[in-house]
């Protein structure tokens, strides 16, 4: 029958169903039999369910829709008999969409791990991806699937008629989006339908279907069915069973099950209980579903007895009830009004494997359902000892039950009740206090504040800051009255705002202080009176630093802690110019006790605000204002203000992190002079040991004595003295021990007196470092700062024969060495001047060190700029132009001619212009330069040149100046003479207005600018909207237009699908080959995997991303890598914008690093990264590992930056890095190196004593004596003098895990104090006893040292490794030594042994104890903490 017709007849059919009459018999036929079940008497009378009555129906898989089917309880993947969970795969065939702006896999990845864990998703989650989904404006079939079906029982936190609403939503939204819907889409929205028990009209749905073009199947009848059921009409699902018939469509398992509900729903038990029966005549048994419908209609009438019989009737029958069956029954009592049957119930709960996810849903959706009192007696039957969270200390359960009452609003006496019983049965153990928490993220302000008057009842502080989360929203949407209620809510638990609460939180709602007095007062609230003097502090710290030293001054200004003001203070220095008044400010706090805290001194105080200055800005900051900070500090020093030694190191660090090394001696001069001459300052960079200079001067003649090396003790001497300021004896030691000086030693020395310019002595240092090894290279930046001082003196053919050695020695300059050229030359512009800018600007290029580009070539326009001299910088840029195709600071070239007035050359840079970059651009670079200068009448006449089109990027890049500048008139004269202007996007440059108003908080000026918008006739985008609608609100203005929800683009809406050329394969086959492939991948044979694919791929089977994913995945872990860019390819040949998941290129990163290809990992690393995609924890470590192996000291320090901010999320060790670069420095044969840097770790002052077991294990392997040597030896030093035991504990522990006991041996007689350390012993004991096999070496360690543990704690790991090697007569053995030594055996001891005796086939010669192993462990971890 044609697809139209076919259609348009069910629908009539529907229409006239009631004046229809069907043989019950002939519409039970079921396709394929002759078997026909008998009559029955009221078909045609009743309405159907889904599968099940209530909330928690079975969802019926579509896969075939026969008598295997899918359950709902818990909403979880994978059940016993294989059913399908909560997701339902496609009925029909679909066409996989290939071209699709932006894939993602994240998405199902994370609803599959969130289904798979919990057997739920959280609506947050749901609408992140949706919203994602949205902004493409592509929206895929598949991704349409996805979040449809997410609508239903997968949001048990959700009330049915906002999952409805949702879904709803969704179908629209996609719709608009272009998405293309077929028979799964609406099977799937029906699916939807049901589990929320909506109430529509199945004929309206065949209707819609038919407007659509999109033909029912099977599924569709089926639901149609269940739905006519769920409301008790079955003369309705008899229309659809003819139908079904005339069609030839086999009626399933599912469509009794859903006639067993609708004759229950009419009040036809009889009929509902002969269903099985007629299904028995039908030819189909009827199965665990079948029972669990019935369960259900009885569960709905509450007649227990019938379904205890049921239950019996469906054991007897081989159908066995699962947890989760059970729990459906007991979802349907508790709904339709019968709790007291459900203690009975839960009793039959066996508390199967998943028991704990699937009653969470079950709980949750009681919730939901108002049925808390239910979900709180499931919640007291959970398992023992089974806390929400496995690394709480203490019990928790049940956050999800507190924190799910609190969202949906139950009463606060019944949530105080239940906390009260959760903690007198010690399930949680703070309860109550979970609960406001919960109240408070979800801001509850009627809801937390009668929680906390219960809290305060039982003795607990309530704080001002416990507020904060409930006053954040109203802050943000300027809600005065909802800041008013809170603070109410305070007075009434007796809690007064605090200082900051005022500040921060309540009084900027208002829009100004007056109008915040004037409420609070009308309110009956005292305003406190340090709150309005911490505001007005503030403001001026920001804003005007004279007028701040002015306030703070007045004698009668009250004390006040410097910390309250410390940021605002800072941002108002970062911004101004005026250095006097923060020296006043910075004196004044030094010495006047009114802005100290009690616990510190002023000097501290002072001390850390000049640190958090330096650390608060930018590295580019501090470099622009190098000039600004060096003269601060030196006028604080005039002002005799110090710091401490401490304060300064970190500055000193800072400094030298932004590449500044230069301000550290003018930092340094702020130190008390005591200070320095008692203390050695080391850089971290070259040595972390602090010791004095004198004890280490004293070393250098007895090293010299012994005729033992010394380079390195005179290189900590002289880096020591470097930083004390104190070159001068720094050069005395060179000159006395000259023969020793290292390279290291020589760069110190020559960057020192780059520092203080002496210009001399730094090339009298360079010459006899090139003397004495001509092969000697600095590094980048000493090469600069050399270069830098040389041509700040005049020194420039000396300088170019520096640039010339960098060359010829290939030092390779990165990013932060062209940022430092760039300031280098802009340093010498005042004194070098132009013509020795060019000459080194030249050599640079011509050297090759670095490519021309516009940053480089600026200083030389710039020294003729601050010349005045503008012929010669235009001359200058013309050159630059003509050689290295680079415009250097055009702009200030023309605004400079324009103010000046130079016709002729201003004539001769258009004509320039427009032959090197067209009139278009000439007339562009014209008009910004007249807009700069003001000019802008003359401006409009260029803007308005006939033929001249609107240039987004230029125009963009004026306004941001504009932006950034503040200039607000000048930023309104181009967007007003831009009206007219050809192709001009006006809804973009009204934008630029509007982004400068909300940063200067002008909302009268947004405010009038949307009245111009709409004389002008402007659309504005939904961006633009929402930023008019944020500068309104937060200034408390009513917004006159309905601000947008959503944030993607109409414009998306016209993407266009671009279909398969092969024609698309079933969603059954392709279901069927996804599953056989992901079947070999688990079974280990990934490479079977992949030739079945290839084979597949040539017959245009195309599969979704994951399958792909995983098969590459399952390649890497087998470590072959072109084979899993094979599939790779598969995959961007079908789907372009396919990517790798995070975890395949985590596992590409470590297959290339085991591979011993680090390079190639490196780059995987980086293309991660940029993509703002996280790797695994894994992939880092064995990427460090492969280039510590091959010795790639740089690869190392690139992952290290790469990384740095991430080591705390993906939670690396401290060590990684250290460990493995000594280990590069090892294998690249530089083992001093490795000492050093492993030797400033351990004895740096904030050292933890980290491990290095890994490095020491390395040698051990390799057999490389000469490191072990040299490290055994730093080892014992550092244990000896340094009282740091690590290092040596390290060796003594690998030595005795790689069997070399009698080197261990010696190793504890040269150093005995490791005997000592117990806790590194004690985790070596812990950590072998993991393993089987290891008994021999745990007697090794005791034999060495045999009183490093107590008895009872020795003898129980013993126990555990005869149990692990399955050992019984050494556990017999063990056991009678501790009998006979009188040692009390421990419980898990017993329970071990008593285990090996079972296993053995022998009887447990004592009493077992009855507890679990888990039991008697956690029993055993509580008594140690104690």
């Amino acid at each position: 029958m044609p697809f139209h017709a076919a259609t348009a007849n069910m629908a009539a059919l529907l229409r006239s169903a009631r004046l229809l009459k069907f043989s019950p018999s002939g519409l039970l036929q079921v396709a394929g039999t002759n078997r026909t079940g008998p009559p029955l008497s009221r078909l045609h009378s009743g309405a159907l369910g889904v599968s099940r009555t209530g909330g928690c129906p079975r969802i019926i898989s579509p896969v075939s829709e026969n008598a295997s089917s899918s359950r709902v309880w818990p909403y979880a993947v994978g059940g016993v008999r294989g059913y399908a969970v909560a997701t339902e795969k496609k009925d029909e065939a679909s066409v996989v969409q290939t071209k699709q702006t932006q894939q993602f896999d994240w998405a199902l990845n994370k609803l599959d791990t969130s289904v798979r864990r919990t057997g739920r998703i959280t609506k947050t989650l749901l609408l992140r991806i949706f919203h994602d989904i949205c902004r493409t404006g592509y929206p895929s079939g598949n991704q349409a699937l996805l979040l449809l079906r997410s609508c239903g029982n997968l949001l048990p936190e959700m009330p049915l008629e906002e999952r409805t609403v949702l879904a709803h939503r969704v179908w629209e939204k996609l719709q608009e989006l272009g998405a293309q819907y077929d028979v799964s889409h609406y099977n799937a929205l029906l699916k939807v339908y049901l589990q929320n028990e909506f109430k529509f009209s199945p004929t309206d749905f065949l209707v819609k279907m038919e407007a659509a073009k999109v033909q029912p199947n099977r599924v569709t009848y089926q639901r149609l069915i269940a739905a006519y059921c769920q409301n008790g009409d079955i003369e309705g699902a008899s229309t659809i069973l003819g139908f079904m018939k005339s069609k030839d469509l086999p009626i399933t398992e599912a469509v009794f099950n859903s006639l067993v509900t609708g004759h229950a729903r009419a009040g036809d038990m009889e009929s509902s209980k002969n269903i099985l029966t007629v299904m028995r005549g039908a030819g189909i048994e009827p199965g665990p579903d079948t029972y669990v419908s019935l369960l259900n209609a009885y569960a709905e009438k509450g007649d227990l007895d019938s379904l205890k019989k049921t239950m019996e009737a469906a054991e007897s029958a081989d159908c066995t009830l699962m947890d989760r069956d059970v729990m459906q029954v007991i979802f349907t009592l508790a709904k339709a009004g019968h709790q007291q049957h459900v203690p009975e119930m839960v009793e039959r709960l066996k508390q199967e494997r998943g028991y704990v996810p699937d009653a969470i849903n079950l709980c949750l959706s009681l919730i939901t359902q108002g049925q808390e009192d239910t979900a709180f007696h499931i919640l007291k039957n959970f398992p023992s000892l089974q806390p929400d969270s496995v690394t709480s200390d203490s019990p928790n359960l049940g956050n999800f039950f507190l924190r799910h009452c609190v969202n949906m609003d139950t009463a606060v006496e019944k949530i105080g009740h239940y906390c009260k019983e959760l903690q007198e049965l010690n399930l949680h153990a703070t309860p109550l206090v979970f609960s406001v928490q919960c109240a408070l993220e979800a801001k509850k302000t009627g809801t937390s504040v009668e929680l906390m008057k219960i809290l305060k009842e039982q003795g607990f502080p309530i704080r001002p800051h416990y507020f904060w989360p409930l006053l954040c929203p109203h802050l943000k949407d300027k809600n005065t009255a909802g800041v008013l209620e809170v603070v109410k809510g305070m007075q009434e638990l007796g809690v007064s705002p605090n200082v900051e609460t005022w500040t921060n939180y309540m009084i900027p709602a208002f829009s100004s202080l007056e109008e915040a007095r004037q409420a609070f007062d009308d309110a009956g609230i005292a305003l406190q009176s340090e709150a309005l003097l911490s505001l007005e502090v503030r403001s001026l710290a920001a804003n005007n630093l004279a007028q701040f030293y002015a306030l703070l001054s007045d004698p009668s200004f009250p004390p006040l802690e410097h910390s309250s003001f410390r940021a605002s203070l800072i941002m108002g220095f970062r911004k101004s110019k005026d250095v006097e008044s923060m020296v006043k400010i910075i004196e004044l706090l030094y010495r006047d006790e009114r802005f100290v805290n009690q616990s510190s001194t002023l000097v501290d105080g002072v001390s850390f605000f000049l640190y958090n200055l330096i650390d608060s800005m930018r590295e580019q900051e501090v470099q622009a204002q190098e000039d600004k900070l060096r003269k601060f500090f030196n006028q604080l020093q005039t002002q005799n203000i110090t710091i401490s030694l401490n304060i300064y190191r970190g500055i000193r660090n800072l400094l030298e992190s932004y590449h500044i090394p230069e301000l550290s001696k003018d930092v340094i001069a702020l130190v008390d002079p005591k200070d320095r001459a008692s203390n050695a300052l080391t850089g971290p960079r070259v040595s972390g040991i602090e010791v004095k200079v004198r004890e280490l001067e004293k070393k250098l003649p007895e090293l010299k004595a012994e005729n033992k090396p010394l380079g390195s003790v005179l290189k900590k001497v002289i880096q020591a003295l470097c930083v004390d300021e104190n070159l001068e004896r720094a050069l005395e030691l060179k000159q006395q021990y000259e023969d020793e000086v290292t390279v290291g030693t020589y760069a110190i020395l020559i960057n020192q007196c780059c520092v203080h310019d002496n210009v001399e002595e730094a090339l009298n240092l360079k010459t006899e470092l090139s003397r004495k090894s001509s092969s000697a290279v600095l590094n980048a930046s000493k090469y600069i700062a050399l270069v830098k001082t040389l041509s700040k003196h005049g020194r420039v053919e000396e300088a170019v024969d520096i640039l010339k050695e960098m060359k010829e020695k290939g030092v390779v300059l990165n990013d932060t060495h062209l940022t430092l050229l760039f300031h280098m030359l802009n340093s010498i512009v005042a004194k070098g001047g132009a013509p020795v800018i060019r000459q080194l600007q030249d050599t640079i290029f011509t050297l090759g060190l670095a490519k021309p580009s516009s940053n480089l070539c600026s200083p030389l326009i710039t020294a003729y700029l601050e010349s005045k001299d503008l012929p010669g910088a235009l001359e200058a840029m013309l050159e630059c132009q003509n050689r290295y195709s680079q415009m250097p600071r055009i702009h200030d070239i023309l605004v400079g001619l324009v103010e000046k007035g130079d016709t002729e050359l201003l004539q001769k840079a258009m004509d320039f212009l427009s032959q090197e970059r067209g009139e278009m651009n000439m007339l562009y670079d014209l008009y910004f330069a007249f807009l700069q200068t003001g000019r802008y009448r003359e401006a409009r006449k260029i803007i308005e040149t006939p033929g001249l089109r609107a240039r987004p990027g230029r125009l963009q890049w004026y306004a941001e100046k504009c932006i950034s500048a503040n200039q607000m008139e000048t930023l309104e004269q181009m967007v007003d003479m831009t009206a007219k202007l050809f192709e001009c996007d006006r809804d973009e440059m009204y934008s630029y207005i509007l982004r400068l108003c909300k940063e200067t908080n002008n909302w009268v000026k947004a405010e009038a600018l949307w009245t111009k918008m709409q004389e002008e006739n402007i659309i504005p985008r939904e961006r633009t909207l929402r930023m008019l609608a944020d500068i309104l609100k937060n200034n408390g203005q009513e917004v006159p237009f309905e601000v947008p929800e959503t944030w993607y683009e109409e414009a998306a809406a016209t993407a266009q699908q671009v279909e398969s050329s092969t024609p698309p394969a079933t969603a059954n086959s392709v279901a069927e080959f996804q599953t056989r492939l992901l079947a070999l991948c688990k079974k280990g044979k990934a490479k079977e995997a992949y030739g079945m694919l290839k084979k597949a791929d040539k017959t245009g089977v195309t599969l979704p991303p994951a399958p792909y994913d995983f098969l590459i995945r399952a390649l890497l872990s087998e470590g072959a890598i072109e084979d899993a860019m094979g599939v790779k390819d598969i995959a961007v040949s079908h789907m372009p914008s396919f990517q790798l998941s995070d975890t395949a290129t985590s596992l590409l990163i470590i297959s290339h690093s085991r591979k011993g290809q680090p390079k190639a990992a490196l780059e995987e690393l980086k293309s991660m990264l940029q993509a703002d995609r996280m790797p695994l924890q894994l992939a880092i470590i064995r990427l460090v590992q492969a280039l510590g192996s091959h010795g790639d000291m740089a690869g190392i320090q690139q992952v290290e930056s790469l990384m740095k901010g991430f080591s705390t999320t993906i939670n690396l060790s401290s060590m990684l890095f250290v460990n493995n670069k000594a280990l590069a420095h090892i294998n690249n044969g530089d083992v001093e190196s490795a000492v050093e840097l492993l030797e400033s770790v351990y004895t740096s002052p904030d050292s933890v004593n980290p491990s290095m077991s890994f490095v020491f294990r390395k040698i051990l392997e390799d057999n490389n004596d000469k490191a072990l040597d040299k490290l055994s030896a730093m080892a014992e030093r550092l244990a000896n003098h340094f009282a740091c035991y690590r290092p040596a504990s390290d060796l003594f522990v690998q030595l005795v895990d790689m069997d070399k006991v009698e080197d261990a041996k010696f190793m504890l007689a040269r150093c005995n104090a490791v005997a000592e350390q117990k806790e590194v012993l004690m985790s070596y004991l812990t950590r072998t006893a993991q393993s089987p096999g290891q008994v021999g070496k745990i007697k090794a360690l005791l034999s060495l040292i045999p009183d490093f543990a107590e008895k009872e704690v020795l003898y129980a790991y013993l126990m555990k490794c005869h149990t692990l090697d399955k050992d019984l007569p050494s556990a017999k053995a063990l056991y009678e030594q501790m009998q006979k030594e009188g040692i009390v055996v421990d419980e898990l001891s017993l329970k071990r042994l008593a285990g090996l005796y079972r296993t053995a086939g022998e009887p447990v010669p004592f009493t077992e104890p009855p507890e679990s192993f888990k039991f008697y462990a956690d029993k055993l971890k509580e008594a140690k903490s104690d």
